[in-house]
């Protein structure tokens, strides 16, 4: 395990302006995305929304055992950033970073063309742990403003950022890419997300990963000039 490369017990809001804690600032992101989404949730009705739906939606089922994955991305996005906070604080940085990109352009796509989908069950066929879930996430995560998922862009930003990692494991690398493409999968076969709603985080992750590892790129760009 790293040693945590900054000793939080020296922490105080006074020196958020200190270089060893300034990358806590980022974490302001999330207060302004959650702001911006009670907002769009209370204020856009579902009236106002465009549905979202193209014909690949109709040929994957209702599955609610992908819900592990679609959990499993709260996890996910919270141990990625816990710890990288923690034991690696340029890795948070870009991860952070990565993450507010893709929330301002989600939520400008909220705002400017409000979407929804109508894809969720009348009534689930089984009665089990998984669909008892999927029934309480419905219920506090409306169908409004679906287009690009988040659950996608975070993950391919988490992804991302650690498989540029050489240090983080093989193994781990492995895992991390199956992992998220079963997020990726979650949120068509638990009906939160229209297929057409992970294909335009594509796009969006694109901006993201330009913005975020361009000095990256600059960089390689410059040594494989000096060879």
């Amino acid at each position: 395990m790293k040693r945590t490369p900054v000793d939080y017990r020296d922490f105080r809001l006074s020196k958020l302006n200190d270089p060893r804690f300034s990358h806590a600032k980022l974490l302001l992101g999330w207060v302004g995305y959650f702001s911006l989404y009670f907002l769009t949730e209370n204020l856009i009705p579902a009236s106002r929304c465009t549905p979202v739906h193209i014909g690949l939606d109709d040929w994957i089922p209702f599955c609610e055992y992908f819900v592990v994955f679609y959990v499993g991305w709260y996890l996910l996005v919270f141990g990625s950033l816990a710890y990288s906070f923690f034991y690696d604080t340029e890795k948070f940085r870009r991860l952070q970073t990565y993450i507010i990109i893709t929330q301002v352009l989600a939520m400008t796509a909220y705002i400017l063309l409000p979407t929804r989908q109508d894809l969720r069950p009348a009534v689930f066929a089984h009665d089990n742990v998984f669909t008892q879930i999927i029934g309480f996430i419905y219920s506090f995560d409306t169908s409004t403003g679906v287009c690009p998922s988040l659950h996608v862009a975070y993950s391919m930003g988490i992804l991302s950022v650690f498989l540029k990692d050489r240090e983080v494991p093989v193994p781990w690398k492995v895992f991390l890419v199956l992992f998220v493409l079963g997020v990726c999968l979650s949120v068509c076969f638990v009906k939160q997300h229209s297929a057409l709603d992970v294909f335009a985080a594509f796009p969006v992750c694109a901006v993201a990963e330009f913005l975020v590892f361009r000095k990256d790129r600059q960089k390689a760009r410059k040594r494989a000039r000096s060879v």
